[in-house]
């Protein structure tokens, strides 16, 4: 990749920085010679079109990050207007100013663009996609906007290219997340109640945070194909149940507070939602780590180094 600022440091622009993974990937800029331009919706709206053509024209932005995302799964079913606009419409905003400018474009998607159901063989990048609320078909349209803004000038060599990350359960220091919010209620209670009947994998946004960071480098240096452009899993490595991970949390927590707090299963349907949530949705990273050679970590052990963080 040929990059347009006037010397080999790429520019590199990240939105929705204040998330989770964006406040992840500026722990590993602060030691990178590349150049970061992180921005939330005070600095940059995604959904104007004219305000993300300038800024890249401004700051000659060689590769975009998007974290941006309407996430709360719940509150999208009855503000489908604004889940539509930052999940389905924003990315080909991006996309298609990524296309003008031949930027390097990174997306950030979901485990929820897959239904789960009755499922128990992980998911890979090629399997259909039935998503079952709000969340997950306007983010499986953001990815699908993402392609059609793109795949055709990459495939005639008129474009850097793109990837697509689908991650799930995501948790860090930073902001609110399911860690944070058991952290919270296993200081004030003695006995909580966690479903066993959702299973995936927790993720630890700093590890994502690394692959997405590795990859946009290679972007920079033209180290990207066209072959190898295009949708990817990433998710930690292992297998658990939401009480299973609160247990751990549980436990390891315990090691550094030294108060107990009694986990008990139980079933999803004691607490109501108005999302059908994935049964099942465990992604097959196979991909990632052949294409990538993406170290991917065991789940248990990020949640160690997450809350050796967050306890001291």
């Amino acid at each position: 990749m040929k990059n347009k600022s006037e010397n080999t440091v790429p520019n590199i622009l990240i939105t929705g920085a204040n998330g989770q993974l964006g406040s992840s990937i500026a722990t590993l800029a602060d030691s990178s010679d590349a150049r970061f331009f992180f921005t939330d919706v005070a600095e940059l709206d995604i959904t104007d079109a004219k305000a993300v053509d300038a800024y890249i024209t401004e700051h000659k932005i060689d590769i975009l990050i998007n974290c941006a995302a309407y996430t709360n799964v719940d509150k999208a079913e009855d503000d489908e207007k604004t889940a539509e606009l930052l999940n389905a419409k924003a990315p080909a905003i991006l996309a298609k100013a990524c296309k003008k400018h031949k930027v390097f474009m990174i997306h950030i998607s979901t485990d929820y663009v897959f239904g789960g159901g009755r499922r128990t063989i992980p998911y890979k990048e090629s399997d259909p996609a039935k998503p079952t609320g709000v969340y997950g078909v306007t983010k499986l349209q953001g990815e699908k906007n993402v392609e059609l803004a793109l795949d055709e000038a990459v495939s005639a060599g008129k474009h850097p290219g793109y990837l697509i990350f689908r991650t799930a359960w995501l948790y860090s220091e930073y902001g609110k997340n399911f860690v944070k919010t058991m952290l919270s209620l296993m200081a004030d209670r003695q006995e909580l109640n966690v479903v066993f009947d959702q299973v995936g994998t927790p993720t630890y946004a700093g590890d994502l945070a690394r692959v997405v960071y590795d990859s946009a480098l290679k972007a920079a240096n033209g180290e990207i194909t066209a072959k190898e452009c295009g949708v990817y899993n990433f998710t930690d490595e292992g297998v658990c149940s939401w009480y299973d991970f609160s247990v751990a949390i549980e436990e390891l927590s315990r090691e550094k507070r030294g108060k107990f707090c009694n986990v008990r299963p139980c079933h999803s349907d004691e607490f109501p939602s108005k999302v059908c949530r994935p049964s099942y949705s465990v992604l097959d990273k196979s991909k990632v780590k052949k294409t990538f050679g993406a170290d991917v970590p065991y789940w248990r052990v990020s949640l160690r180094k997450c809350l050796d963080n967050l306890l001291g």
